[in-house]
């Protein structure tokens, strides 16, 4: 069953403003995600993971670039109250912190929103992750995704490459390479007047 708090949200995203909202300059995102993948080639094989995470961002331009490379840059930080790596040997339960997420929205003008992004965190598990090595690790990885605008929210679905390592705490670190599909809903803020100024959008 879903959690209270989850189902509170979604009801809290979906009664907001109705007008279609998009990425603006001085604008905000607020997303609830979910997602999981398995292991690919160049690590640690035979591994499942699954996310959950609740995503605050900062648009914090107006459109730049030539072209269809035209877009707005976000500045996002991800909480994830729940992260399952699934091993051979076990399951660890754990918990993260992304503060790290630069992101590009392309200025499309229809409803659907392609976007690239960059990002980088923390991860704390109950178990070693993989098996033999550390329980805190360091996740990064990149995406390509698409937002489909709604009259009051929006969905997300993107793929996502992340890699999982400790980065050198322990002499044996194989890390662990995934690739991940993710799902979203969520809703772009506008910015308020002249809090920002020079990201019009």
């Amino acid at each position: 069953m879903m959690p209270r708090f989850l189902i509170a949200l979604l009801l809290c995203l979906s009664s907001l403003a109705a007008a279609q909202a998009r990425p603006e300059g001085g604008g905000h995102e607020l997303e609830l995600w979910t997602g999981g993948g398995h292991s690919v080639s160049g690590g640690t094989s035979n591994t499942g993971v699954f996310n959950l995470g609740l995503r605050y961002g900062w648009v914090l331009t107006r459109p730049h670039g030539p072209g269809f490379l035209k877009g707005r840059f976000e500045y996002a930080v991800d909480a994830v109250p729940a992260f399952l790596v699934f091993q051979p040997r076990n399951t660890a339960y754990g918990v993260g912190l992304n503060p790290l997420n630069l992101k590009w929205n392309f200025a499309t003008r229809g409803a659907v929103v392609p976007y690239l992004e960059l990002d980088g965190g923390t991860l704390f598990t109950t178990e070693e992750v993989p098996s033999g090595t550390s329980k805190i690790n360091f996740t990064s990885g990149g995406a390509f995704g698409m937002h489909f605008l709604q009259h009051s929210y929006n969905w997300s679905l993107e793929v996502r490459y992340m890699h999982i390592s400790d980065a050198g705490l322990t002499s044996r670190n194989p890390g662990i390479n995934t690739v991940q599909v993710r799902l979203g809903i969520g809703k772009f803020l506008p910015g308020s007047q002249g809090r920002h100024p020079g990201t019009s959008p």
